[in-house]
């Protein structure tokens, strides 16, 4: 006696059969070139098989369009004001808990402490260890604690520490927007730390002032 499932699995076999036989392996076996190798196609100049991105594109929600943040300029000139709230938004959507304004300064404290000490000094007046110790340039690093340097908009030090000044470079690719912004409020607090008048100190603050030597110790 025959099997009835027996056809139902010549029928099947037959049919893998003509599949395979309609099949091509030209689809996924061609010429092709890897990725970072050379390539010979003439419409490529540099022979780069990897295309560069067209000029000009910008990835979907990646659009720098606030000038004002980005570059700490409208219209060719500094901003006035430090953007805290765009600031500290962006650093607490990287992990880093900004929720006043002192923990926006302080950050900025660190960040200073980081790149800018080595040159400008823990006061910011140019006195760094790299200053005092044979750093062979033409100029002293830059005292924030110059009259020029005290009213000058906060956009500036952005921008100086965007695109470099001098023979400073920049530090774009080490300090992201937000914490620039925040070395720039330390920068102002630093000015304001050095330049109060007495008459601007409350009573308390008065007396809490001692006067004594100077332990510059820590400096060295």
């Amino acid at each position: 006696m025959v099997s009835a499932r027996k056809p139902s699995k010549l029928l099947g076999l037959i049919g893998i059969a003509l599949l395979a036989a309609g099949c091509h392996t030209d689809l996924w076996v061609q010429p092709h070139l890897r990725p970072q190798t050379y390539s010979d196609f003439g419409g490529f100049p540099d022979h780069a098989t990897s295309r560069p991105v067209v000029f000009g594109t910008v990835a979907r929600g990646e659009a720098d369009d606030d000038a004002a943040y980005y570059t700490g300029r409208v219209d060719k000139k500094y901003v006035a004001d430090i953007p805290y709230a765009q600031a500290s938004s962006d650093l607490n959507k990287e992990g880093i808990k900004i929720s006043s304004f002192k923990d926006f300064i302080e950050r900025g404290h660190e960040r200073f402490t980081i790149y800018c000490t080595p040159c400008h000094g823990q006061l910011g007046d140019g006195n760094g260890m790299i200053a005092q110790r044979g750093y062979a340039i033409r100029r002293q690093p830059a005292s924030y604690h110059t009259d020029r340097l005290r009213n000058m908009p906060v956009g500036h030090f952005f921008d100086v520490m965007t695109n470099g000044f001098g023979t400073m470079f920049s530090y774009a690719a080490r300090v992201e927007v937000p914490d620039r912004w925040a070395i720039v409020s330390y920068i102002r607090a630093l000015q304001l730390s050095q330049n109060v008048k007495e008459s601007e100190l409350t009573p308390h603050e008065k007396q809490s002032i001692k006067p004594g030597p100077v332990d510059i110790g820590q400096g060295r």
